[in-house]
């Protein structure tokens, strides 16, 4: 998936060893990767992004529910998160061929969106298929596949009777039950800023997920303005605002993941009244003066470390 990871177990059973460990990790990426990359063209998601029908497309059962929880997440937000944005992610130079020469123009932009939405996207998970309803039509899983691994990779280790773990992929992390110092796992929130990496606030988890979106570390500069690589599904372009960052805690790492992009889409304002009417544990961090604000939903203050 491009990016790190790391997995701690606590407490292990006997049955559990360090090589038997290594093995399930490397085994759950690798069925998650054969599934959702939209880099390798033998994927899942490839080969349906490569079709041209527009009749039912059969996928696991794995990928049809995962695309289903990211088309309600689509749904309640508004459009704010969108897994079909791909072309206009790349457009704006955050694909694989890297920042484009010319920027976009307005008409390309209303281009690309003819065949992005995802309204123009079915899932069925009985049996388990995929619909679009333009050809051209792809989508991209990037905002919520390692999520889904993370949730994947917790569901194999408990099967191996491991009961206290923490499992980060890329950032979006699971725990449960305890860390070796007997209490539940502290994980901490990063300073939204580009220059270093220090912690901003903290939560302690026990049995849930957490993940942070922002705009503060993959972005570029063009004609001394910024552009960042979480594109507004609703307008085709680079959110515009300063820098900063919102964290989800939920109850599986996937949710987590598709929430904290559509919420730091959707922006403090929009996006915490979105999240209090769901009930949902939110942290926003935004810039404020010279400073930094916070605000959050009551449900996050229930995990936040004092």
């Amino acid at each position: 998936m491009g990016t790190t990871y790391t997995v701690k177990v606590a407490a292990p059973p006997a049955s559990l060893d360090s090589s038997q460990l290594r093995e399930t990790i490397d085994d759950v990426l690798a069925q998650v990767d054969l599934s959702m990359s939209g880099y390798r063209s033998d994927s899942e998601v490839a080969q349906f992004n490569a079709s041209t029908s527009t009749e039912w497309y059969e996928v696991s059962a794995d990928l049809a529910a995962l695309v289903q929880t990211a088309l309600e997440i689509s749904a309640k937000s508004g459009g704010a998160f969108d897994i079909t944005v791909g072309p206009l992610v790349a457009a704006w130079g955050f694909g694989p061929a890297g920042q484009p020469q010319t920027l976009p123009s307005a008409a390309q932009i209303a281009d690309l969106g003819a065949a992005v939405g995802y309204r123009k996207l079915h899932v069925r998970l009985a049996p388990p298929a995929l619909r679009k309803d333009v050809a051209q039509l792809s989508i991209d899983l990037n905002g919520i596949a390692p999520g889904f691994a993370v949730d994947r990779l917790a569901d194999r280790l408990r099967a191996l009777h491991a009961d206290n773990f923490m499992i980060d992929i890329g950032g979006e992390v699971r725990a449960r039950g305890r860390s070796a110092r007997g209490e539940s796992w502290h994980i901490a929130i990063e300073h939204p800023v580009d220059t270093q990496r220090a912690p901003y606030a903290g939560v302690w988890l026990y049995d849930a997920s957490i993940s942070t979106s922002g705009e503060y570390r993959d972005y570029y500069e063009r004609d001394g303005r910024r552009y960042s690589h979480t594109i507004d599904p609703r307008t085709g372009w680079p959110l515009d605002r300063a820098p900063g960052s919102v964290a989800v805690v939920a109850s599986s790492t996937a949710l987590a993941d598709g929430w904290a992009t559509a919420l730091n889409v959707l922006g403090p304002r929009e996006g915490l009244a979105l999240a209090a009417q769901e009930h949902m544990p939110v942290l926003f961090i935004e810039r404020e003066g010279d400073g930094w604000r916070a605000q959050s939903t009551p449900e996050f203050e229930r995990y936040r470390s004092k």
